[in-house]
């Protein structure tokens, strides 16, 4: 029961490190998608020898998955009653560009 609680908790820490990068921690409610990569991580922390390869080609998986909630590639859904951690910034900023086209320099074309 020690070995898994102790491997449980890694995945917790593991996820809520990704995850605090875009939300509000603690989460009120678990999506499905983190409860898959929180058994995935706990089963490959489990193991105490090399795993095997489905089992290290999963947790691989799911840590590319967490890299992309982080970065924001994969969005928890808002409906579950999770609120994206505020971001700074100003929005977008544009420039309009020097137009190279005016009567005076198409004298001849026009």
């Amino acid at each position: 029961a020690a070995i898994m609680a102790r491997a449980l908790a890694d995945a917790d820490a593991v996820i809520n490190g990704y995850l605090a990068a875009k939300y509000t921690l603690p989460l009120t409610a678990v999506p499905g998608l983190i409860r898959d990569l929180a058994i995935t991580i706990t089963l490959y922390k489990l193991h105490t020898s090399d795993p095997e390869a489905k089992v290290k080609a999963d947790y691989d998986a799911a840590m590319r998955q967490l890299r992309d909630v982080a970065s924001g590639m994969i969005r928890l859904p808002d409906a579950a009653g999770l609120e994206p951690a505020t971001q700074t910034g100003n929005g977008v900023m544009t420039n309009d560009r020097e137009r190279p086209f005016t009567p005076d320099n198409l004298k001849g074309f026009i």
